[in-house]
């Protein structure tokens, strides 16, 4: 990021324009609240809301959106772990390792002959 006063009105008016859109998130945090949803769906509107903020944030305050490359990266090696982990009850199920085998004793040891 250049220094020059052009890039710096930029900056600031874009930290204000995230400040008041966090704060609209806010608000309609709120008014969501007091609508007294279903709670799945209580829990998927503050999911979005708290992702949008989070994402707003994190791209802003935090510089990340100048960092697009590594982000990308990072999203695609926890998509790919998190199907990892799913994956790994499915294969481990089929593992029959430490299992202990039961063997049918011959029909003449039950009759007791």
């Amino acid at each position: 990021m250049h220094s020059d006063q052009d890039s710096i009105k930029k900056s600031v008016r874009s930290y204000m324009m995230i400040g008041l859109a966090l704060f609209a998130f806010t608000a309609i945090t709120v008014a969501v609240n007091q609508v007294h949803l279903a709670v799945p769906l209580a829990i998927t509107v503050a999911l979005i809301i708290a992702t949008t903020k989070g994402s707003m944030v994190a791209s802003v305050f935090m510089h990340l959106s100048h960092e697009r490359k590594w982000i990308y990266g990072a999203l695609i090696l926890t998509v790919i772990g998190f199907f990892v982990h799913l994956a790994l009850p499915v294969l481990t199920n089929n593992d029959h390792i430490g299992t202990p085998i039961h063997v049918e004793a011959p029909a003449a040891q039950h009759t007791g002959h």
